[in-house]
């Protein structure tokens, strides 16, 4: 059957795929455009499911935040390599994910993946998912995200580069609140702390730390009152390093965190930070051998 050029472009327009597939497609259903839809999402579904199992370490950390201030949201979308990371589709996948997390606050991944793409559309974020991965040949994964609020504060965002996110919710005197805060934030994606202050460091982390301090101390051959002086002010070092209001500031290393709040008369209530790929191991690949296996299997 003979396939007009017209209908491979409007197959294209509704699929985003390549001019080949919808030609190939429109063929095999005799140029039924609906049934050449189907067809490729099908596919794509097939597609998707092949490549689930590949490593998807790259990507963007989204962020979406609120008109009036009160709340943002974090959400890590990982793909293959870095080039496909700064593709356009792809980061408007993104961007659609982090607004579907601060708009309806899904309480675990199913639920996100089943909420619409966009409101009033009938497409999923699952579905969008796996016809991109027909589409870009890539496989595609919702890692996570985080969303903050705060009622009686303001919020502030910092992205570096797309692959570090950072939300803060603080509360302060005054508009220059925003300011500090987004101050902090831009802290938090250096410094990586671990926990806000000292009150919320874990017990059990403590009481681990302080057993590998100790036993390091023995080893000084010092008097027991001496090591524990040692381990006690090694404890207090350790904190400084994992907590927010502990650490040096970055923009002015001689004041801690804690000093340069109080100066502003600014308290932190929280703060969420997302890097790419934190976490994931990282397959090394063997470009030369994929291709050979491609081409043999051809």
């Amino acid at each position: 059957m003979q396939i007009s050029a017209s209908q491979v472009k409007a197959l294209r327009e509704r699929t985003g795929a390549g001019m080949m597939e919808c030609k190939k497609a429109l063929v095999s259903v005799n140029g039924d455009i609906e049934a050449a839809v189907e067809e490729m999402r099908k596919a794509g579904l097939a597609a998707a499911d092949k490549k689930s199992g590949r490593v998807a370490a790259e990507g963007i950390i989204a962020i979406a935040a609120r008109a009036d201030g009160r709340a943002a949201a974090l959400a890590e979308v990982n793909c293959e390599t870095d080039f496909v990371a700064k593709e356009g589709a792809f980061r408007e996948f993104a961007q659609a994910v982090a607004e579907r997390v601060l708009a309806d606050d899904p309480s675990a991944l199913q639920a996100l993946g089943a909420s619409p793409v966009e409101a009033g559309s009938d497409a999923t974020i699952e579905q969008r998912r796996r016809e991109l991965i027909a589409r870009i040949v890539e496989n595609m994964t919702v890692r996570r995200f985080v969303r903050l609020v705060a009622e009686s504060g303001v919020i502030a965002t910092y992205s570096h580069g797309g692959r570090i996110g950072v939300v803060v919710a603080a509360e302060g005197p005054d508009e220059g609140t925003v300011t500090v805060a987004r101050d902090i934030a831009m802290h938090v994606a250096a410094s990586r702390p671990q926990y806000l202050s000292e009150s919320d460091v874990p017990q059990a982390l403590l009481e681990k730390e302080r057993s590998i301090l100790a036993a390091q101390a023995e080893d000084s051959g010092k008097p027991a009152r001496i090591i524990e002086k040692m381990v006690a002010g090694r404890l207090r070092k350790y904190l400084r390093e994992i907590t927010l209001l502990g650490q040096p500031f970055v923009k002015d290393p001689e004041l801690s965190v804690e000093k340069y709040l109080k100066g502003k008369g600014v308290r932190v209530i929280d703060y969420r930070r997302l890097e790419v790929g934190e976490g994931i191991e990282r397959r090394e690949e063997n470009f030369a051998e994929e291709v050979m296996a491609q081409v043999r299997g051809a």
